[in-house]
C-alpha cells in the first residue's frame, strides 16, 4: 500500500502544481479532507486548498517542485521538496518583483481508502520574503 500511496501523492503534486489541474484535489482528496496549515481565514477543506493553490499559481505561474525525498509508512507519505518560481503576481500583499525564488519544505499526507484525508505543510517562507526583498537577509550587517 505504501508504494500505491507514494504514486498517488506524486500524481497529486504533478497534476496540481505542474499541470494546474485543480480537479485532482476533488479526485484524490477525500470529501472530509483537512488541510492543517492553510493561512488564517481560509477553510481547511478541499475548496480552501484549491484557493491557496490558485493564489500560489497566480503569484508564481512557473512554479516547479522537485521531490527530493519521498518516504511512505503505513498511511502516511512524507515529502521533502524544493520549489522554484518567478514572482509574476501579487503574493501576500507584495507587488510583483519578477524575482525568481527558491523555497524548501516538508509535507505530510495521510491516506485512507486510496484518498488523501489530511495534509500538513511546513516551508521556508522567511527565505522567500528575503528573496523578494521585503525582509532583510541575515548576515549582511543589519543593513
Amino acid at each position: 500500500m505504501s508504494e500505491e500511496n507514494k504514486a498517488r501523492v506524486q500524481r497529486f503534486v504533478e497534476e496540481l502544481w505542474h499541470a494546474k489541474n485543480y480537479r485532482i484535489v476533488d479526485e484524490l482528496c477525500a470529501p472530509e479532507f483537512v488541510a492543517h496549515d492553510l493561512p488564517a481565514g481560509v477553510p481547511a477543506n478541499r475548496e480552501g486548498f484549491k484557493k491557496v493553490a490558485t493564489i500560489i499559481h497566480n503569484a508564481f505561474p512557473d512554479i516547479r517542485f522537485t521531490l527530493e525525498d519521498m518516504i511512505a509508512e503505513k498511511e502516511k507519505v512524507v515529502l521533502r521538496w524544493d520549489s522554484t518560481g518567478t514572482h509574476k503576481g501579487e503574493f501576500m500583499g507584495i507587488p510583483v518583483t519578477n524575482k525568481k525564488v527558491n523555497r524548501s519544505g516538508i509535507t505530510i499526507y495521510r491516506m485512507a481508502g486510496g484518498k488523501i484525508v489530511e495534509w500538513w505543510n511546513k516551508s521556508d517562507l522567511l527565505t522567500v520574503m528575503q528573496q523578494l526583498g521585503v525582509v532583510p537577509s541575515m548576515g549582511k550587517g543589519g543593513k
